[in-house]
């Protein structure tokens, strides 16, 4: 693969060409904080933490990191006023729905964000689609998706598949950022495993 030379924070940094600049930062030791990206899945581009100023041919734009491809002579700022900013806002608004999650807590640290800036809403889960894309893109097994839209949409197992394929598998669980897939799966299997087959039951 072709090299491609770009400046990041005032580093010269060498990527090859196909490369994000997600991967060519952190393959530069670059620090960007992001909640949905795994190297094992497709780039999703869901929290837009890992926001970054771009200029290029002497213009200025906010772009995804995790999408976006290197290209030569690009100027990359990790860290600006403007994406404080926006990077406190989606952390606060976040918190909303997982105020205790640690790595939101620490996140929210580092940008001065206040959990409590927004109305609490009933909800854990925070769109990141990790485990949801984990279980379609690695284990091809579809037993969990997203459903409902909008403000609504959650992540849901599907009883009929996860029946057959969570009980010994779990490798979604330590992906999930607000810690909340491990009660999303309680709860499905309290929902859905017969009666009998409970602790209590059997004592009885």
């Amino acid at each position: 693969m072709s090299e491609i030379l770009l400046q990041i924070d005032g580093k010269e940094v060498k990527a090859k060409k196909g490369m994000t600049l997600l991967e060519a930062a952190r393959s530069a030791d670059i620090s960007i904080p992001t909640l949905c990206h795994h190297e094992k899945l497709e780039p999703f581009g869901g929290c837009r933490l890992c926001l970054v100023e771009v200029d290029e041919r002497g213009s200025t734009k906010l772009v995804v990191s995790c999408v976006y491809p290197v290209a030569n002579s690009l100027v990359v700022r990790t860290r600006s006023e403007k994406i404080d900013r926006i990077r406190k806002m989606i952390l606060e608004l976040l918190m909303a729905h997982a105020p205790d999650a640690f790595e939101l807590a620490n996140l929210a640290k580092e940008y001065g964000a206040d959990r409590d800036r927004f109305e609490k809403e009933a909800s854990f889960c925070i769109h990141c689609g990790l485990c949801v894309r984990y279980c379609a893109e690695v284990k091809k097994k579809h037993a969990v998706g997203f459903v409902d839209r909008g403000i609504r949409k959650e992540i849901s197992f599907i009883p009929e598949i996860a029946a057959k394929e969570c009980w010994d598998c779990k490798e979604c669980f330590p992906l999930c950022p607000t810690e909340a897939l491990q009660a999303a799966f309680v709860l499905t299997r309290a929902l859905f495993d017969p009666p009998s087959s409970s602790p209590a039951a059997s004592e009885e």
